[in-house]
This record gives structure tokens, sequence and C-alpha cells, in this order.
């Protein structure tokens, strides 16, 4: 079977077994933590320890912590122990659970001659833009070599050939934008414990494919890293890492924000002011999509000329969840957007995504591309 067999195969199966997503159990708030690894899969190991400890180390403190101040919040393991969970039945329990968020918890690692790398990451799910990206998805995936029937269970997937990743490309993730949310607001609270900032990042994690809610996947840090090791082994290392995590989940889940896209321009920065209620439902029948893209987030406002921007400009601005997101780009033709990504912006900011906009206000981008397909038939 070829490559593009079994990844039509691949989604299918993924189709298939997603189940209805639903509302919280009894108004509460569900998240799911996953200590990743575990049992017989120790993970990345280190001189001293092992990355399954590590992980069920900070997850336990971390649910702990939502458990105590939470009372609306409903918290759920992959596992409390050291035991094996393959990746499907950890995605199983957040689908079964009609889970809110999923966070799944892991350490780094890299070959000993780059023993001095260290820092904090997080993942949400998307295509890999760089090959050391690559490389952690494939080091993440590959734990269900282990499982007995992967080859069956994964459709074919080689979590060691890069060919294998080429399913990724193919898949819009609804969730996107909440997961990079989130992820956003975890790696600002990690440098609020003087961690370093190795910022968000889009890859192929299966866990993170088969999951139906916003999800991320959280590298606490490397522990081929000598120093890094002692302090991830060491209790204040762990709770400072839960604290973290559960300081973004606070901020994550108690902010509503809604959405008012912003323009930046040389000269001014002006909020677009809402269209009046009387003329709302007229510009919902005559209004079109607009497609953006999403080249960074921030918790304050960027001067114009901000390094951060790289040389783009005129650079845009919206405000979600208590983040400023800039934005780059703007143009009706989802074609035309993607062209720009790939040849202007992607050199630039390796994460940066597809956005859309319907009177003024964000909309889902897998509806968006749809409706522009059907538009222009």
């Amino acid at each position: 079977m070829n490559i593009f067999n079994r990844i039509l195969l691949f989604l299918c199966l993924l189709a298939c077994s997603y189940p209805v997503i639903g509302n919280t159990i009894n108004d509460k708030f569900i998240v799911v933590i996953d200590p990743g690894h575990g049992g017989n899969d120790p993970g990345a190991v280190g001189k001293k320890g092992k990355e399954k400890n590590i992980n069920l180390n900070v997850a336990r403190k971390l649910g702990k912590l939502i458990e105590n101040n939470c009372n609306d919040t409903k918290v759920i393991y992959t596992r409390k122990s050291d035991v094996f969970v393959p990746l499907h039945k950890r995605a199983e329990i957040a689908n079964n659970a009609k889970a809110n968020l999923f966070i799944s918890i892991h350490t780094n690692a890299v070959a000993r001659k780059n023993s001095y790398v260290k820092g904090t990451e997080t993942y949400t799910l998307g295509l890999h833009r760089t090959e050391e990206n690559l490389e952690v998805a494939k080091k993440e995936n590959s734990v269900i070599l282990i499982e007995d029937d992967y080859k069956q269970r994964y459709a074919g997937f080689n979590p060691n050939s890069s060919e294998s990743y080429i399913i990724f490309e193919f898949m819009q993730d609804k969730n996107m934008s909440q997961s990079v949310n989130f992820a956003t607001l975890i790696q600002q609270n990690f440098k609020s414990y003087n961690r370093i900032d190795k910022g968000v990042h889009q890859a192929g994690f299966l866990v993170l494919r088969e999951t139906s809610m916003p999800s991320v996947l959280v590298e606490l840090g490397y522990i081929s890293n000598p120093s890094e090791e002692t302090y991830l082994l060491s209790d204040k290392g762990t709770t400072d890492l839960a604290n973290a995590i559960y300081r973004a989940f606070i901020n994550y889940k108690g902010n509503n924000s809604k959405i008012k896209p912003t323009t930046v321009t040389p000269n001014n920065r002006q909020e677009v002011t809402p269209p009046k209620e009387e003329a709302k439902e007229e510009a919902k029948k005559t209004s079109k999509i607009k497609f953006k893209i999403q080249i960074l987030a921030s918790d304050k406002i960027l001067p114009e000329n901000s390094k951060q921007f790289k040389g783009l400009k005129p650079v845009s601005w919206y405000k979600e969840n208590g983040l400023i997101k800039y934005t780059y780009a703007e143009d009706e033709d989802y074609n035309k957007i993607l062209k720009i990504k790939r040849k202007i912006v992607d050199p630039k900011f390796k994460d940066a995504f597809i956005i859309a906009f319907k009177n003024d206000t964000k909309i889902n981008i897998n509806q968006a591309i749809k409706e522009f397909k059907n538009n222009n038939k």
C-alpha cells in the first residue's frame, strides 16, 4: 500500500473514531492531564532520572492545584501511577469524558553533544516547520512501536519516517486557535519562573491528532542537560513547573474576552467599531470572508516598528482571551494568502498560520475555507 493510500485509510479511521463533542458534565469544566510515557516506556533517560517520573510528578501536582482551587473543574488523569498507556487510549480517555482541555506533559532530550540545550516549549497540533520540531514529534510518537497492533491501529503510520508526516498537511485543526492561546499562556507563565522560553510550535503529534478538544503537549525541559535534570528532579522544579501550567490554566479558563479586530498602520492604531444593530443583518448578507496570517501573540501592544515583526508591515492586531494577536496580509482569496504565507511569512515566522474573519468576527478556518471553495466552484 503506497503512502497516499495509507494516509487516506488513516484519515478515515480517525474520522470514524471521533465521538460527538458534548458540553461539560454537570456544568463542570473537564481537563484531562496526560503524563507522557510510563511503565515499560521510560521516555527520555538522563544520568539520574527518567522522563516518565518527572512527567507524573508534575501532572499530579498540577492536578492537585486544580482540584484544590477550582470547584467547577473535574480533573481526569490518563495515568496516576507508573503504568504504560497506549497513545490512542490516552486520547480515548479525553474524548469519552467529553473534555474541554487536554494537557500532555513531557520532558525533552537531545544528543549528548548538544547537552547544553535547555528551556521549555509547548506544542500544538500542526505540520512541523523545522527539522527540530519534526524530531520532537518523532521521539514522542515512537512510543506506538511498543504497542502490539500499532500497524493496524495507526494504519501503517511509521513514526520514524518523514514521509508519514505528510498526513498532517491535509489536516486542519478546528481547535488550533484555542490550543495556541493556551500554549502561549503556558510559555508566558514559565518565564515568570525564570525558565528559558523556547516558544510555541506546531508538529505532528498522534496523541493530539486523536483528541477532539483544544490540546497541547508541554516539554518541561531537557533531561539531557545536567543542570536542568537536577532542576526537573527536584521538588522545587516540579512545583514551579506545575504552578506555571496551573496559572496558565486559570487564565485560559477564565478569559472570555470578545474578539475585536484592530489595524496597525504606520500612522495610527484604531479599533474597529462593530456595526450598529440595525445594520448587522444586512452586513451579514453582503460581507465576505477575509483571510489573514497570524504571526505572533503578545500580552501587550507592541510598537509599530518592533523588531518582533521582522520587517513585515503593515501589521494588524486583534484581542482574544487577554492576548494581543498580530496578523499580516489580508485577502478574500485564500490561495493568495496561502502563497504569501509560504513565500514571505514562513521564512520569518515558522509557526505562522492562516485565520479568517467575517463581519469583523473571527470564524472557524475550516468553515471559511469550505465557503471559499464553494463560492469559487
